[in-house]
Parts: structure tokens; sequence; C-alpha cells
């Protein structure tokens, strides 16, 4: 996927702005939570919240995959930054490898894409700045591979591009970890539903029907007085007996 992208020089920066970009941590996918949230109950764990609404984040711990610390989230004017949520590709970097050329939907898209954020140390989002992989990479080096290879992806799938010196970054890395897949946003699919059996069951034989009892007339007299005349052949009780004329209606005067 590296070698699909387009390696050209870096773009002014000129008209750069976090509005471009569309609403900070908009709700795109409309679960009436903003993406910012929608994050921190990705990337956090033992989460609680700020109401019975499952939606603001009010504490949770991060294990960094940039720092390798175990950091604690209490949400709060003086403690929340402790835990930023990093775009894996700079919105300033994108704006100056190809985003200028992107309508403001792809680009609000691109702000809010889950590939693209990452929860981490707050300092170490601050030091990164609007780095690419030739300025900055995480400190966990063992997170790296999977770092440029999120770079890649989230590149890939906007048309961005890289510098020469940003690619040959992401080459060396790569170099050391060529089982790295590309990652993507694609949701793995609903689990089945649950198998009763593995063997059909075996099919259920019909109750039997009892067989209707034999009618018997002694003669018309008992057919007329049982209300049953004129009998047709076929219906329970005529017999030939009791039709004298032959004619398949017995008793019928």
């Amino acid at each position: 996927m590296l070698a699909t992208l387009q390696v050209k020089g870096r773009a002014p920066k000129t008209g750069y702005d976090r509005a471009a970009f569309g609403q900070a941590w908009a709700d795109v996918d409309g679960n009436g939570c903003d993406t910012r949230n929608d994050t921190l109950k990705r990337d956090l764990t033992a989460v609680t919240f700020t109401s019975s609404v499952p939606c603001k984040v009010q504490s949770g711990t991060l294990a960094d995959p940039y720092t390798a610390k175990s950091i604690d989230f209490l949400r709060g004017a003086a403690t929340s930054g402790a835990v930023q949520i990093d775009h894996v590709v700079a919105l300033s970097d994108a704006w100056q490898k190809g985003a200028q050329q992107l309508t403001i939907e792809q680009r609000t898209a691109f702000a809010n894409d889950p590939l693209n954020l990452q929860a981490t140390d707050g300092p170490t989002n601050l030091k990164k700045g609007d780095g690419d992989a030739a300025t900055w990479l995480p400190p966990n080096k063992s997170f790296r591979c999977e770092y440029v290879a999120r770079q890649i992806s989230v590149k890939a799938t906007y048309t961005l591009w890289v510098t020469q010196a940003e690619h040959d970054a992401m080459a060396g890395i790569l170099g050391d970890c060529s089982a790295q897949l590309a990652p993507t946003n694609e949701k793995a699919p609903p689990s089945p539903e649950p198998i009763q059996s593995a063997v059909a069951p075996a099919p259920v034989a019909p109750a039997p029907v009892a067989p209707a009892p034999a009618v018997h007339y002694a003669n018309c007299a008992a057919v007329r007085a049982a209300g049953a005349a004129p009998l047709h052949a076929g219906q329970p009780g005529y017999s030939r007996s009791l039709d004298r004329d032959g004619d398949g209606i017995a008793c019928e005067k």
C-alpha cells in the first residue's frame, strides 16, 4: 500500500484552519456522542460516564500505545488534558499533502475517522504536533509498525501523498515488520445466530388418526330416524341393500 502513495513535495500551509475539517469532534456516526467520547470509550478500560447515558466519559484507564504507560483519565478542566486524541495523520500534514483538494465533507470524515484517531498521553501528543513519520514517531518502538501502517492506510483512503523523506522513513520502519497488515475501518461481520444443534432434528411423525367408526343401518327407517336420508354412494352407512334401484342413492323416498 505504501508503494501506491504518490510521492511529492509538501504544499504550502496557506489557508489551513481547523474549521476546514468541519466541526471539531462532530457526531458523524449519528450515535448521539461526539467523536472524542467515542474514541475514549474505544481506547479506555474501566470506563465510567457522567450520567446513566453511556456517552460522555467521566473516567477510565488508558494503556497508551505511544508511550507504553498506563494513564488514568478523569474528566475535568485541570485533568482531561492528561489523555488527548491524536490524529494519526495530523490535520495540518494532511492539508499540505492533498486535503486542500478534498471537499469539506471528505475532510470532516477524515478528521473523525476512527482509524485516524488514537487516545494517547497528552504531553506526547503535544510534542508530535503536525509531524509526519519523517519527523516524529511514537516513543514506544513496539508500536511504530502499527502506527506507520495506520498512517499509510489513512493516506491511501483519502488520496493523500507523502514526501520522499516520509516515504523513506515509513519504508524503514516497515522493513523491520514485514508481517504488518494494513489496517482498515471495516467492521467485523455480525456473529451468526447460535446454532441450536449440529444435527437436524428428526421429522416428527404425524399422530395416527383414528379411523372413523363404521356406520350400519338395518333399513331405511333407521336411516331416516337418524336424519341421514338420502344416502349417497360413498357416504358412511350406504349399502347396496338399501339402494334398491341401484342408482347410487339409498333411501331417497
